[in-house]
């Protein structure tokens, strides 16, 4: 080895930021000089609890018997501090053994060394600012000898802040993506807090819900919310979260029934570059993103069987692997889930019974809006308040004959009909008396005083009303246009046709 040849490795990784790119130029770079059979790199990793452990990262090599040598895989993948040669240099311990025929201890499998004709050894540690990272080893088929040595320690000093520099630039690129995906979670929990600023209501079924907040919100139990469509289960999991002693950290949630089937794992836990097709670069999973915070589960009856096994072990052993990659990633994070299915009668048809029991360690079981029918009152006169601050229309006066109509409708949407409803009542109002009327099964059903008859609407009024119409939609659906569970499906018409509309109406995401 020379100092050319040291020369032209590192000029091939200068403008490298990729580590597993780095330790591959290092690797086989080295094992193309003269006399050099094979060379390897183990990384220092901490381990479970004490233990210290180097993990193999990198190998290449020419073998005589035609096996394939860039495997991490297998005897030496993991080898513990201080456990025989590898793990001696690893203790920071310099090893050249020009003979091993001299020193056949040091050989794990001398039969290996023979077919192959290896000769020598030569082992460097890594280091980093004083810090040991790693070990590179070689093994050549000609004697090395002290200047050899020489050597592959410079080589080694090179190598060590290339490897760290890698790293580095790695691990802010993670920082940013997970900046990026928690600025993307806030811009949503903005749009949320615009929909809910807090919890409205004064009845009973709502104290008992706010009562058991109270209870589970400073543990670390795992919560389950259930309740239909549109009664409120976020809403709920946030004000959990904000009472916990966990609100200085983010609530991740994750839709489990908007996400493709093929794309839960690595949603879930995130992958590393080059996992599976199209994996052009690592991603943070959910679990990571909410690492000390909560992660909320909604829809979470729609997670596949074959992910259930997995998600357990997190909630169990709080501990998981990115997809393709082998590094065991702890897991501090609170799991609340939320479903409109009751999940025990599902167990037959597809959901684990132990993950029924450990996400329902303390269930809450939300009321309707018919439960709730003294909280109309006040959820009508907040919608109220809240739209006409947005679409800039004097606020109307919400009258006690208005109050009984909304009481007296079953409101099976729940919530969320019942705020459809207002937006769309204020639209056609334009600051001037209201008069409702509720869409049930594609019939117009009047709730207004039986003598008068609904306001007829402009052309201007009628496109207001389908743009806020199509918004809401959009916005039910996280902006899916087609496909399942998609704002066309919603609104029952086809893709094609609404995003038309869409594009007519100048309608988009960022704008919105």
């Amino acid at each position: 080895m020379d100092i050319f040849s040291t020369a032209q490795i590192f000029k091939s990784i200068e403008q490298t930021q990729s580590v597993d790119d780095v330790l591959e130029k290092i690797t086989k770079g080295l094992s193309m000089e003269s006399g050099h059979a094979l060379v390897r790199i183990w990384l220092l990793n901490s381990g479970k609890e004490t233990e210290e452990y180097l993990d193999l990262v990198s190998s290449h090599g020419q073998s005589l018997t035609g096996k394939v040598w860039t495997n991490t895989n297998g005897q030496f993948s993991r080898v513990a501090l201080g456990e025989r040669k590898i793990g001696y240099v690893g203790e920071g311990n310099e090893v050249l053994i020009s003979d091993i025929s001299q020193d056949a201890t040091w050989i794990k499998n001398p039969e290996w060394a023979r077919q192959e004709k290896i000769k020598s050894f030569a082992g460097q540690p890594l280091y980093f600012k004083g810090e040991i990272i790693g070990v590179l080893a070689v093994f050549s088929r000609q004697s090395m000898i002290s200047k050899d040595m020489n050597f592959l320690k410079a080589f080694a000093v090179l190598a060590g802040c290339a490897i760290a520099n890698a790293q580095a630039f790695e691990e802010i690129e993670q920082l940013k993506e997970k900046l990026e995906q928690e600025n993307e979670h806030l811009r949503q929990e903005v749009v949320q807090a615009h929909k809910f600023k807090e919890i409205i209501g004064d009845s009973p079924a709502l104290h008992k819900v706010l009562e058991q907040i109270e209870l589970v919100a400073p543990t670390d139990s795992t919560v389950l919310i259930n309740g239909d469509s549109g009664t409120g289960k976020e809403l709920i999991a946030r004000a959990i979260h904000e009472k916990s002693k966990r609100s200085d950290k983010p609530m991740i949630k994750v839709n489990c029934a908007s996400i493709p089937r093929e794309l839960f794992e690595s949603e879930f836990f995130g992958h590393v570059k080059g996992a599976f097709t199209g994996a052009v670069r690592d991603r943070i999973g959910r679990f990571q993103l909410a690492e000390g915070g909560t992660l909320f589960l909604d829809e979470v009856g729609e997670i596949p069987l074959d992910l259930q096994s997995k998600l357990l072990r997190v909630l169990q052993e709080g501990q998981f692997e990115r997809i393709g990659d082998e590094k065991t990633i702890r897991s501090a994070v609170r799991i609340i889930a939320a479903t409109n299915r009751d999940l025990k009668n599902i167990i037959p048809e597809g959901f684990r019974q132990d993950l029924y029991y450990r996400l329902s360690v303390f269930p809450i079981d939300m009321p309707t809006l018919k439960e709730r029918s003294s909280d109309i009152a006040l959820l009508a006169d907040f919608f109220l308040s809240q739209f006409s601050q947005r679409y800039g229309i004097p606020k109307p006066k919400i009258k006690k004959k208005h109050i009984t109509q909304l009481q007296s409708y079953d409101w099976p949407g729940n919530i969320r009909e019942l705020q459809n409803f207002i937006e769309r009542a204020l639209i056609i109002s334009q600051g001037e008396g209201l008069n409702f009327e509720i869409q049930t099964s594609g019939k117009t059903a009047m709730v207004n005083p039986s003598d008068l008859e609904a306001d007829i609407l402009t052309d201007a009024e009628v496109r207001a009303f389908e743009r806020s119409n199509i918004l809401r939609a959009l916005e039910e659906c996280n902006w899916k246009v087609g496909g399942a569970n998609s704002a066309a499906h919603l609104l029952q018409m086809k893709p094609t046709t609404l995003a038309s509309r869409i594009k007519a109406m100048n309608i988009s995401k960022r704008n919105n």
